[in-house]
């Protein structure tokens, strides 16, 4: 399994949203980076991530599963666009903000603190765990 991140601004597309499609998830759709949609191509069925909040809050809220591998994204006719399905798993018992993140000489080589603009992006085996531990979740 690997473990990814997906950034989404909450006004938007925001944790309760997510969490309202239960079992049957969502396209992860509209994204139009071509290292993110790199990123969804990679992806397998039952690989985890964090749902993180951008804009304000700035903060892992809760965790997702992969529950599609990529395929044609719905929102456009434009066939060089693709997304993956997630549906939501957990909320994070304490939401792990970007400070955090950064503050933490652990995590220094996180895609999210190098690279905070990609929208899609892996996390390692001992980021989610870390973060996981953060966050207050068993990981």
């Amino acid at each position: 399994m690997r473990y990814w991140l997906f950034k989404s601004e909450p006004s938007t597309w925001s944790w309760e949203d997510q969490v309202a499609k239960g079992d049957a998830g969502e396209e992860w759709d509209g994204v139009r980076n071509y290292q993110a949609r790199n990123f969804m191509r990679e992806m397998k069925i039952g690989d985890q991530g964090f749902f993180y909040h951008s804009q304000s809050e700035k903060a892992i809220v809760g965790t997702i599963e992969v529950i599609s591998e990529a395929h044609p994204d719905s929102k456009t006719d434009d066939d060089r666009w693709e997304c993956v399905d997630i549906k939501a798993l957990d909320a994070v018992k304490t939401p792990v903000t970007l400070d955090q993140i950064k503050a933490d000489e652990r995590l220094s080589d996180m895609v999210l603190v190098n690279n905070s603009r990609l929208s899609v992006q892996p996390v390692t085996d001992t980021e989610w765990r870390i973060i996981c531990d953060l966050a207050g979740l068993a990981g």
